[in-house]
């Protein structure tokens, strides 16, 4: 009885750990991509300063 619920209980901590790691890789990976659209974005103004 205590072995089942210590198997079902690290099952528990293995999915809830798995569920959590995608989640900060999916937030990381959006941030990632709004610091590359502002990049770009300054790129673009900096190079039609440079032009005019």
């Amino acid at each position: 009885m205590i072995f089942q619920l210590f198997s079902l209980g690290f099952l528990v901590l293995v999915v809830v750990g798995i569920v959590m790691a995608i989640r900060s890789y999916t937030k990381h990976r959006n941030q990632l991509s709004r610091i590359e659209e502002k990049l770009d974005t300054l790129n673009e103004h900096k190079r039609k300063d440079k032009k005019s």
